[in-house]
C-alpha cells in the first residue's frame, strides 16, 4: 500500500460487484446453493455434507457452472458439463446449476431484496459528483436483482454472466469482465476503482491493474481479501464515508 495509490471518491469510475457489495443477495445465493446441494449429497450419499466453507472456496464470485465444477470435484463427483440449456433435472453441471438458480429465483420473487444501506450512500456520493459507476457481476441474474431492488436506472453499465456468455468472457478471477466494463464506461482501469466481496473478484481487480481494490468483508475475512489483492478491506461501504467526513465535495 502506497500513498500515490487512488482515492476511492476521486476516481474516474468505480465498479461494483453486486451481491454482497450493493444487494445482500450473496445472503439468498448462498441459502439457494445450501439447499440445492444438501438435497443432492443426500440422495447420493455424498460426504463430508455441504457446508458454507463450500461456497466461499468453489462458489463465491465464480460463474455459476464453474463454481458447480469445482464443488463437485472437491467431493470426487464426475458428471457431464451439457448445456447451459439443459433442464434443471438434468444429472449435468448445467443442469445441476439450473436447478440452484431455480431454487434462488423462488427466494427472490417471495422475499424481494434490498440494497445495504451503506452501498446506496456511497452510490448517492458518487452520483452528486458525478463518478460514473458500473456493475460487474459473474451473475446472470444481476438485470433482474437491480430491478428487485429498485436500483435498474442507477447503473447505465452492466456487465454480467449474460454479457459474459455472449462476448466470450472468462469469468473471475480472470479480468475481462472489469476490463470490458472500464471499457464501456471508456476509463482507465488505471483511473477506476473496483469493489468486490469476493476473493475471486478482489484477485480480477488486482491482475487487471485497476487503480484501488476495495474489499468488503461479508464473510470472506480480511485476510483472504488482501491476500487475494485487495488495497483496502472495509465491514461496509459506509466506512468509505466515514473515512471522508469533513472531505470537501
Amino acid at each position: 500500500m502506497t500513498t500515490e495509490r487512488l482515492e476511492f471518491f476521486d476516481a474516474a469510475a468505480v465498479l461494483f460487484d453486486l451481491d454482497g457489495v450493493i444487494t445482500p443477495t450473496a445472503e439468498v445465493h448462498m441459502r439457494a446453493w445450501a439447499t440445492m446441494f444438501t438435497e443432492l449429497f443426500t440422495a447420493r450419499g455424498v460426504q463430508p455434507p455441504y457446508s458454507d466453507a463450500d461456497y466461499f472456496e468453489h462458489l463465491d464470485g465464480r460463474p455459476r457452472y464453474d463454481g458447480v465444477a469445482s464443488l463437485l470435484a472437491s467431493r470426487g463427483i464426475a458428471v457431464p458439463r451439457g448445456e447451459p440449456g439443459d433442464p434443471d433435472d438434468a444429472d449435468t453441471v448445467c443442469g445441476i446449476g439450473n436447478r440452484k438458480n431455480a431454487v434462488f429465483s423462488t427466494l427472490l420473487e417471495s422475499e424481494g431484496i434490498a440494497a445495504y444501506p451503506g452501498s446506496l450512500a456511497v452510490l448517492d456520493r458518487l452520483g452528486r459528483t458525478g463518478v460514473p459507476v458500473a456493475i460487474v457481476s459473474s451473475s446472470k441474474n444481476a438485470v433482474p436483482v437491480l430491478d428487485a431492488a429498485g436500483l435498474g436506472d442507477r447503473f447505465p453499465v452492466v456487465v454480467d454472466g449474460v454479457v459474459a456468455q455472449d462476448e466470450g468472457l472468462p469469468g473471475k478471477p480472470d479480468p475481462a469482465i472489469f476490463l470490458e466494463g472500464a471499457r464501456r464506461l471508456q476509463v482507465d482501469p488505471a483511473n477506476a476503482v473496483v469493489v468486490e466481496d469476493a476473493t475471486s473478484g478482489v484477485a480480477a481487480g488486482a491482475a487487471g491493474r485497476f487503480g484501488l481494490v476495495v474489499g468488503v468483508d461479508r464473510g470472506a475475512g480480511p485476510t483472504a481479501l488482501r491476500d487475494a489483492g485487495a488495497d483496502v478491506v472495509v465491514g461496509d461501504l459506509a466506512d468509505l464515508l466515514d473515512a471522508q467526513k469533513g472531505a470537501p465535495e
